[in-house]
């Protein structure tokens, strides 16, 4: 039988906010203390795990199962965990266990979160309910949603942090309560030909390519397309693929060590100087003073 214990899995991820950080008056207050992430932690495959808290816990405690089994159990109601489960356990006075399966031990994903508005989140989105485990399809975005919490606390507890994080939180909390809007929107449509066509241009960022040449990866005249295109997102096809050249340029300026030439070359200007033109005209600035301005 594996050793009871709360943390010291490898590869596990946690962090703990000291409490005082929310005792301050920051100056943001109001996305500081409205919903706060208070812990949040990742647990692969966390052999003998087990919490028990006797007098209950006072923020919201939102688990999600990636793999493995799990219990939990609240004034002695058991509730057992499967892979691809969430729970939200509302915050409680009653005695509440956790545990880890023995043979199959979960992987998981969690936060601990609170603030002075956390009542009227349970009860406006029947937090209650949450409490037997929900089975949701995977979803990376919730994932990336985690990480980007974590990994904004894991840079410190400045009052820019913890707001980023906090307010990200609204959105992690939003995705596993509308599991399936979340996936509508994080998916491409298969009947919105703009959505198709942004796509393809996405993955051909570097090409040269014409209205006639995307209209033709979807059987579409060139006309019909650019009007289908225009009306959907306001502007001509070849002016948005030009945006999203610059887009990706801008990212390749903040976020690598490329010269500008070779930025130009990746975007499909093989003219750098051409390339500077454009970019100035879009963005108000050359690609070196963009550079200057944002690289991190």
């Amino acid at each position: 039988m594996s050793e009871k214990r709360r943390d010291g899995f490898s590869g596990e991820k946690l962090i703990s906010l000291p409490k005082f950080l929310f005792n301050r008056n920051p100056e943001n207050k109001f996305f500081l203390d409205s919903l706060y992430v208070s812990h949040i932690g990742y647990f692969p495959k966390a052999s003998g795990h087990y919490r028990n808290r006797p007098k209950g816990c006072s923020d919201n405690i939102l688990i999600y199962c990636l793999d493995g089994k799990g219990w939990f159990s609240i004034d002695g109601d058991r509730y057992d965990v499967f892979p691809n489960q969430f729970f939200i356990i509302p915050a409680t006075e009653k005695p509440l266990k956790y545990a880890s399966d023995l043979i199959k031990p979960w992987t998981i994903y969690w936060v601990h979160f609170t603030g002075n508005q956390l009542s009227d989140l349970n009860e406006s989105f029947s937090i209650k309910n949450l409490i037997n485990p929900k089975t949701i399809p995977f979803d990376e975005h919730k994932i990336k949603l985690w990480e980007v919490i974590y990994n904004c606390l894991d840079k410190g507890y400045s009052d820019e942090n913890l707001t980023y994080a906090n307010l990200s939180l609204y959105y992690l909390i939003a995705s596993f309560l509308f599991p399936q809007k979340n996936i509508e929107l994080t998916q491409i449509s298969s009947h919105d030909i703009s959505d198709k066509a942004i796509e393809f241009m996405k993955n051909n960022i570097a090409a040269k390519l014409s209205v006639r040449d995307i209209a033709s990866q979807f059987s579409y005249s060139a006309s019909h397309f650019q009007n289908l295109f225009r009306t959907r997102t306001g502007i001509s096809p070849m002016d948005y693929f030009i945006h999203l050249k610059m887009q990706r340029a801008c990212q390749l300026l903040a976020f690598s060590d490329l010269r500008v030439k070779e930025i130009a070359i990746s975007v499909g200007y093989p003219d750098a100087f051409y390339f500077s033109r454009i970019f100035h005209k879009i963005m108000g600035a050359s690609p070196i003073e963009y550079k200057n301005k944002n690289q991190l």
